[in-house]
């Protein structure tokens, strides 16, 4: 190794030392069991050549650590985690000991990758207070696929040059300190300090636009928005114009179109007959195509319309891979929209008629704001025949609606009449008419007859998670949903809006949305499992999830006495004393008996007599890069595979679940389970005390299936299973047939698999 010449960062050269590169790999192997930190350098020295870059030498030692990572050997994912480390510490501050707080501050602002109010909303000693608390070492606590996930999305950095400007502890202090900023003198030291342990120490999980983009100067972080477009030109264009300034803002994007037309209807009078939905929705693809999140990659989109549109046969199938351009639109997923009616007519063999919303008058929004009266409007419609229908057996429309929820793996499904009853909105005067890109939002939207309408409504949300896995007791609940929602709080009123109607709208709600990642992990730490689950474990689900949204509620309650509820509370079931936890399906005391173990009664009086400070507060979304840095599970779902190969825009990247020494045989991965009938449980039991939605995904491996089929009729079973107990909406149809995500499962032999999503697959609502 002697002859090898080492290229330095100022373009010197020197001979390769090994004996620094040893005490570098010693480092990171330090105290930490069943690694060696030969078998790094042995690994690594044979890549090494003449003439090699310091920074590949530090880029080699890191990926020898991480090719040793298997089910046998994980802990070298905490070597490869502080190999990345050193390397990201010499890069930033040419030393592995970090600049003081307000030098690396204003270091940035200058650059311009910082926002400037950093400096003047903190005095020198409020900065020297930050300083002595930030905990360097936290940074040896993230895992390799954690600190590659940090430098490749989250920190500050040159996205052309690809320099980074801060360490992830710094990032961590300063979201805090943005958040706070405005809090009063004698109180916000002590609350970011305290959401700087709660987010650096996994307890609460934040989003990518928040991760990536809260201390600089952009200031538009909202995850999820929801338009809404009328059946009119006006809307539809004010629509797309809405839909290309959020997906430039990172945005991912639910669009409620269901009101447009069907083809053939009258228009100007009969002048010309309208050209249908498909253009439209065309029109709306390239508006989310046409604009790229942040540089790094297109937009995403799920649109949303009733199962008995007139064209809805059209519909079902914009997703596959047959037929032409022409009738298909394949860079949008779909959110298909049900209700009672539409399962009874399954039931009982009978027809559901297709009609075009403008043909009947109030039909579309009663389908949403009152049940009674659309089923009143909708058999009116079907008596009269002088209406423009088309009638199909419910069962054909069911299978030709799961066919394609299958093949696409992307067809979703909305019970809009769930959403409605077991949310947060009083339906007649605030109907939810939608979900989001991932489906787990449920907010009033009004469409745009110009993109500065005043009167129309985008809908936003603003997401963050609190880690199960982490938390030890039900109490520990309380201060991490306090600090959970008064970041979010404190968000909305300092990020910018570049639409007029989502401003409005956000003050009006002031919606946020708090999840749940690790929940696997959960699981298996308590012995129990998803396909399984026995009413012991249900009943701990129902206990952990009540005190999770009770102290949820408790904390937007306390801070409506503090700083005020919006003006919109009149417009929820909050502002008259009612939560969650009261509007859920009783049917659900079949799988659960309901229990208030919690003070729900003095916290229902405080609704009524002072409100609360947000119109929402939970919402299961998933959780892709965020659970891979603080080493959790995927949000709410059951892991692939103990070891997990990532693919993404910065390689491949190997994960392992938390907790694998001791709980190895406790996971219950998702393609040994048989059926996702135990997991659709589970998520019923969670949905009685969230007041939006779940991303809740079906997921079959056929191998457990005659012929390797599943059933249609089993299939349609689990839909109804789902609406009779509460859900809201479906998101992904996984299948295990060969494509997709790459999971090692024996630490030997990738496998691909189908229905996974990379972690760029729903970047901007995935947190």
């Amino acid at each position: 190794m002697s002859d090898i010449m080492v290229v330095k960062r100022d373009g010197t050269k020197e001979a390769l030392d090994i004996d620094k590169l040893h005490k570098v790999v010693f480092f990171a192997c330090e105290d930490i069991k069943g690694v060696s930190a030969s078998e790094v350098e042995i690994k690594s020295h044979i890549q090494f050549y003449d003439g090699i870059e310091s920074a590949n030498i530090q880029e080699t030692l890191i990926k020898s650590a991480a090719d040793l990572i298997t089910e046998e050997t994980p802990n070298y994912q905490w070597v490869a985690g502080r190999l990345i480390n050193y390397h990201l510490r010499k890069e930033v501050y040419d030393s592995y000991t970090p600049l003081p707080l307000r030098e690396i501050v204003e270091k940035n602002v200058a650059r311009g990758y910082y926002d400037s109010e950093l400096l003047t909303s903190y005095s020198a000693d409020e900065w020297e207070t930050l300083n002595n608390y930030i905990d360097h070492d936290r940074d040896n606590t993230i895992a390799y696929v954690g600190m590659e996930q940090m430098r490749g999305k989250y920190l500050a950095q040159n996205r052309v040059t690809g320099e980074i400007f801060e360490t992830p502890q710094v990032a961590y202090m300063l979201i805090a300190a943005t958040l706070f900023g405005e809090y009063p003198a004698e109180t916000r030291i002590k609350y970011v300090t305290d959401y700087y342990d709660a987010i650096s120490k996994f307890e609460i999980s934040l989003p990518t636009p928040v991760m990536a983009g809260v201390r600089t100067p952009q200031r538009q972080f909202s995850s999820c928005v929801l338009i809404e477009t009328g059946d009119s030109l006006d809307s539809i264009n004010a629509t797309s114009s809405a839909i290309v300034k959020y997906v430039s803002q990172k945005a991912g994007i639910g669009v409620g179109a269901g009101s447009i037309r069907a083809i053939g209807s009258p228009i100007r009078n009969g002048d010309a007959s309208h050209t249908g939905v498909i253009p439209f929705y065309k029109m709306f693809q390239s508006a989310v195509k046409s604009c790229s999140q942040g540089g790094v990659r297109g937009g995403a989109a799920t649109l949303y319309y009733p199962i008995w549109h007139l064209e809805v046969e059209d519909l079902l199938v914009l997703k596959n891979n047959k037929g032409t351009e022409d009738n298909r639109i394949r860079h949008l997923d779909y959110g298909v929209q049900f209700n009672k009616i539409m399962y009874e007519r399954l039931i009982t063999g009978g027809d559901i008629t297709l009609f075009s919303p403008s043909d009947v008058p109030g039909l579309y929004d009663a389908f949403f704001a009152d049940q009674d009266k659309f089923r009143e409007l909708y058999e009116a419609a079907e008596a009269d025949k002088t209406i423009r229908h088309k009638t199909i057996p419910a069962i054909e429309l069911f299978s030709n609606y799961m066919e394609e929820r299958k093949s696409t793996g992307r067809v979703y499904l909305m019970n809009v009449d769930n959403a409605n009853d077991h949310g947060s909105f009083d339906a007649n005067v605030a109907p939810v008419k939608q979900s989001n890109l991932c489906c787990e939002i449920n907010l009033p939207t009004k469409p745009l007859n110009h993109v500065f309408d005043k009167e129309g409504e985008i809908s936003l949300c603003t997401l963050s998670a609190v880690n199960w896995g982490v938390i030890k007791t039900v109490a520990d609940f309380e201060k991490v949903c306090n600090l959970a929602v008064r970041g979010l709080d404190a968000l909305l009123d300092y990020q910018k809006y570049p639409v007029l109607a989502a401003e409005l709208s956000t003050m009006k709600r002031r919606p946020l949305g708090v999840g749940i990642i690790n929940f696997a992990y959960w699981l298996a730490k308590n012995d129990f499992n998803y396909q399984d689950i026995d009413a012991d474990g249900l009943a701990l689900v129902d206990e952990w999830a009540e005190a999770w949204s009770y102290y949820l509620i408790k904390a937007s309650a306390d801070l409506a006495v503090e700083k005020g509820a919006p003006s919109g509370i009149n417009e929820t079931k909050y502002g008259l004393g009612i939560t969650p936890n009261q509007t859920y399906k009783k049917d659900l005391d079949e799988l659960v008996p309901h229990v208030e173990r919690m003070d729900w009664a003095g916290l229902r009086e405080q609704l009524k007599a002072t409100g609360i400070r947000n119109s929402t507060l939970m919402a299961l979304m998933p959780a892709e890069t965020s659970a891979q840095i603080s080493n959790s599970t995927n949000g709410i779902e059951p892991p692939r595979s103990l070891v997990s190969i990532k693919q993404s825009k910065h390689g491949v990247l190997k994960q392992v679940v938390p907790g694998i020494h001791k709980l190895k045989n406790k996971y219950d991965l998702l393609w040994d389970q048989k059926s996702p009938l135990g997991y659709l449980k589970i998520m019923a039991v969670l949905q009685k005390y969230i007041d939006q939605g779940i991303s809740v995904n079906t997921t079959y491996n056929p191998t457990f299936y005659e012929d390797e089929k599943i059933p249609m009729s089993e299939m349609i079973q689990h839909l109804l299973f789902f609406y009779k107990y509460g859900g809201k909406q479906l998101y992904y149809y996984n299948t295990y047939d060969g494509q997709g995500e790459i999971d090692v499962s024996d630490g030997t032999e990738a496998q691909l698999e189908a229905g996974a999503v990379d972690d760029e697959d729903c970047d901007s609502c995935t947190i």
